[in-house]
């Protein structure tokens, strides 16, 4: 299954104190490919050094830089599809580029890709991806 992952989801997947690490997991276990753009990953590594620490940042880096399962994707066009917050378009256009199965996110900006019927691209909060990961859990 391919994925691309809201910085927001990423950081409570992170911590093993919480039930969404089990989509941190699941990538770790090599069940989720995760894709992945350049803006993705400068975000990614901002947010954690933020949120977390210098160290975790690196290691979460490394982790994403010697995985077979993530999805280094080059965008070729811009879609432009949400404008409420233009900078959510990196994962939009990231997972088109990438024909990902989801977008995962907690963010309401990402609920006007419902109504947009091409680029076709779906969007699911934690909690959703969580029940397909594991559905007799939930």
């Amino acid at each position: 299954m391919r994925i691309v992952l809201d910085t927001n989801v990423l950081l409570v997947a992170i911590s093993r104190k919480t039930v969404f690490h089990a989509i941190w997991e699941r990538f770790l276990e090599g069940r989720i490919e995760l894709c992945v753009t350049s803006d993705i990953l400068s975000e990614y590594a901002e947010m954690l050094e933020q949120k977390f620490n210098e160290h975790v940042a690196f290691n979460i880096m490394k982790t994403f830089e010697d995985s077979p399962d993530i999805i280094f994707i080059t965008k070729y066009y811009f879609w432009n599809l949400i404008t409420i917050d233009p900078d959510d378009n990196k994962f939009v256009d990231c997972a088109v580029a990438a024909g990902a199965d989801f977008i995962i996110t907690n963010d309401k900006h990402f609920k006007v890709l419902k109504d947009i019927p091409f680029p076709k691209v779906e969007v699911l909060n934690d909690d959703e991806f969580l029940k397909i990961l594991n559905p007799t859990r939930f």
